[in-house]
């Protein structure tokens, strides 16, 4: 089969989709199968003028919303770039990362199969980074394009149990969502036996709201009040950097805390700290949890979406309530006055990560469902009623 991998950016950010994808290409092109990847540069602005028209939902009512007249350039800019870019060529099969990508790839190959896996939740990150209301017009249009999607491609995929239950009320059908986790090549992860006479603790997103640092910074001068040793190091870069080097500075832990910026590989200096910690208040999945498993390190977390279907707590990992820093900080000192017991969970972590977000399995799972469409796809037998 001659597959295309459809995503939004180009795929040069660690975590989730941008870190899988292109594993998934390499591993499918050493078994003898044509996969490619198309994304949008960056740099593509105000280029497509199609008419975008949704056969579930009239858009244009929302017409006017920056916010959604941004969404809608973006899904022209990706059909112009498509025309351009893949003129002439043919796939037996597409499989989009994004739903632009997928809205735009049906749009133009109408009678290829388009496959959607969905891996986050663009108007939940909205809301939580406080950029639009909850049941306003930004959140009813972007929550309208998933039953546009169910409506338009052949099959729907997502990466838990409970993002498929978030998407599934936006749906028809949603028993016919299929859950595949994240995968990962293990080849990536090479744990470092160490010995940090503090424990280091350190935490990888992107830094904006969403992700609970100003609690994670709380709990952390919680720590220092309680004469509890520690060294933070928070990887990445975002819209709120500022304000949390200020708070860093506010709460006196600025002297025990690292902000490193946007780092292109951080799974190679992952290994040599002790413990991830990631205090979200949503998350589809949680990649960077599996790849700190993978690395070794003792998790910690909330108990939101999929980070809590990977943690089982007290076994592989700490869950704490979201907005609770109190309750961070005494997981947190759990696992630094503890060394053994934080081994022995990073351990299982490890384990498990293993066996569940292994990259042969997201290849198993997704080259049984890819060869499902080999045949038969044309008379419609794949397509999700709608």
């Amino acid at each position: 089969m001659n597959i295309l991998q459809a995503l939004f950016f180009p795929p040069e950010q660690p975590g989730g989709v941008s870190s899988m994808v292109p594993y998934i290409r390499e591993r499918f092109r050493k078994i003898g199968w044509q996969m490619e990847m198309f994304s949008l540069p960056k740099r593509i602005r105000n280029k497509g003028h199609e008419e975008i028209e949704f056969a579930t939902f009239d858009w244009l009512q929302y017409a006017g919303n920056t916010t959604i007249d941004k969404y809608i350039q973006t899904y022209r800019d990706y059909i112009w770039w498509v025309k351009l870019r893949l003129t002439g060529q043919r796939f037996d099969l597409i499989h989009a990362h994004h739903p632009i990508a997928a809205l735009a790839m049906k749009h133009i190959y109408p009678d290829t199969p388009v496959l959607m896996t969905i891996h986050s939740s663009y108007e939940r990150e909205l809301i939580l980074n406080g950029r639009i209301a909850q049941d306003g017009p930004e959140h009813r249009f972007l929550t309208s394009i998933y039953r546009e999607l169910e409506q338009q491609t052949d099959r729907i995929m997502t990466v838990s149990q409970s993002f498929a239950q978030y998407v599934g009320a936006y749906l028809k059908q949603p028993e016919l969502i299929k859950v595949i986790p994240n995968g990962y090549d293990e080849k990536r992860f090479k744990p470092v036996p160490h010995e940090n006479e503090v424990t280091q603790l350190v935490t990888i997103c992107r830094l904006v709201p969403a992700k609970g640092l100003d609690i994670l910074l709380r709990a952390c001068a919680e720590l220092s009040r309680r004469n509890c040793p520690f060294v933070l190091h928070i990887i990445g870069d975002g819209p709120i950097r500022e304000e949390l080097e200020g708070l860093s500075q506010q709460l006196g832990i600025y002297d025990n805390t690292i902000f490193y910026g946007y780092m292109l590989h951080p799974e190679e200096l992952m290994p040599f700290f002790d413990v991830f910690v990631l205090p979200s208040r949503a998350e589809a999945f949680g990649s960077v949890f599996a790849e700190a498993a993978l690395c070794l390190l003792a998790l910690v977390g909330t108990d939101v979406g999929g980070i809590a279907e990977q943690i089982e707590n007290g076994q592989n990992g700490l869950l704490v309530p979201s907005e609770d820093p109190e309750a961070l900080a005494d997981a947190l000192e759990t696992v630094i006055n503890d060394p053994h017991f934080r081994y022995e969970m990073a351990r299982a972590g490890w384990n498990k990560a293993k066996k569940t977000y292994s990259l042969n399995r997201v290849i198993s799972e997704l080259k049984r469902i890819y060869t499902s469409f080999d045949n038969g796809i044309s008379q419609g037998t794949h397509k999700q009623e709608t």
